[in-house]
């Protein structure tokens, strides 16, 4: 089996599906909804809970890796602007 064929099957690559309350081209409020999302779910649920996943596999897809980086900053920091309570 070639290299490929083996990367092939180790990874599946999936886009984000659509989501109606962003039904326009620019996603960054997707994105910023689904990293607060996550972050919600994960204080109300706890992380082995499977749906939260989901909120951070789309952020992880739709959002720049900098702006997770300054997102996980401020919120380590408690500078992050919006609120993460469930």
């Amino acid at each position: 089996m070639s290299d490929n064929a083996e990367l092939t099957s180790k990874y599946v690559l999936q886009t984000v599906p659509f989501d109606a309350r962003f039904p326009n081209t620019n996603q960054t409020r997707n994105c910023f909804q689904n990293y607060t999302d996550y972050f919600k779910c994960i204080a109300a649920k706890g992380e082995d809970f499977p749906p939260c996943k989901q909120f951070k596999k789309a952020y992880n897809s739709l959002c720049p890796n900098e702006w997770i980086s300054k997102w996980d900053e401020q919120r380590e920091n408690g500078t992050f602007p919006a609120s993460l309570e469930p």
